[in-house]
């Protein structure tokens, strides 16, 4: 894969959680690197998936067939790059992107001003990073926050509901969860259905497909301590599979952990 960017950067001589969504995106547009959990509490974070035109009711479809991969947060007119939830640049106000040519990602990079076509059209998918905070607020730990790193997410065995030209398996993220806590983090994320909401499964990761929890296909492993339980919860990263499994022309993705900061609170997607 060709690579485009600068080395990777933790940077926190700031608290980013107080970052304001502006803010935030000043400092990747200026060059900072990094996953995006953490960042700018209480403000909605989302995937980035850009699709040539033609290719727009076939990834509308997709979502609508499997909502909780998926979540449509906003969609942009073709060749836009920036929506009415997010007024930043999506070319450039994201800290990575991820490149696909027919089927295969060809590229990560910094900016993709260059490679915005002015066919495309911009898709945001819901995050769970939007209900992180809300598990931390009652009581349940996330350990990639705690680690400082990516959340570590899966390709599974579950196929997704395809449309024409779409298709492929859902992608999971994990969060290791005390066993008397996991009630918890189901009720909690349960009312976020608009970012991904309850886990789609509890427990044993062989049971949907994942050999390894050591080695996750994007993000960073985290530690499963005794007394805890992996759960799993669908990922936005989804739509990108789906580019790679339909051999899809040309799409644009944010590099997964990577998220578009919008300008939308958190709130607004929980439901009581």
């Amino acid at each position: 894969m060709v690579d485009r960017r600068t080395p990777r950067s933790y940077c926190r001589e700031v608290n980013v959680a107080d970052l304001s969504p502006a803010q935030a995106r000043e400092r990747f547009r200026s060059g900072e690197r990094g996953p995006t959990a953490g960042w700018c509490r209480g403000w909605t974070q989302a995937n980035l998936i850009a699709v040539p035109s033609e290719l727009r009711y076939d990834l509308l479809l997709f979502a609508h067939r499997n909502p909780q991969a998926c979540p449509v947060l906003d969609v942009g007119e073709p060749g836009a790059y920036s929506t009415e939830l997010f007024s930043g640049d999506l070319r450039t106000d994201l800290p990575g992107y991820r490149l696909y040519r027919d089927g295969r990602a060809v590229a990560d990079l910094d900016e993709v001003v260059e490679e915005w076509r002015a066919d495309l059209v911009p898709f945001l998918i819901g995050c769970s990073f939007t209900f992180e905070r809300a598990l931390l607020a009652a009581g349940v730990p996330v350990r990639h926050l705690e680690a400082g790193t990516n959340v570590p997410m899966y390709v599974t065995s579950i196929p997704c509901e395809p449309t024409g030209r779409l298709s492929g398996p859902l992608v999971v993220s994990m969060r290791p969860v005390p066993e008397k806590l996991v009630a918890t983090a189901v009720e909690v994320s349960g009312r976020y259905p608009r970012v991904h909401g309850a886990p789609v499964h509890i427990g044993d990761p062989a049971a949907i497909g994942i050999r390894d929890l050591g080695a996750p296909d994007y993000g960073e492993p985290v530690e499963v301590r005794d007394g805890e339980v992996p759960l799993f919860w669908a990922c936005g990263v989804t739509p990108q599979q789906a580019v790679l499994a339909g051999g899809v022309e040309y799409a644009i993705g944010h590099l997964p952990g990577h998220m578009a900061i919008m300008d939308v609170r958190d709130d607004r997607y929980r439901v009581t």
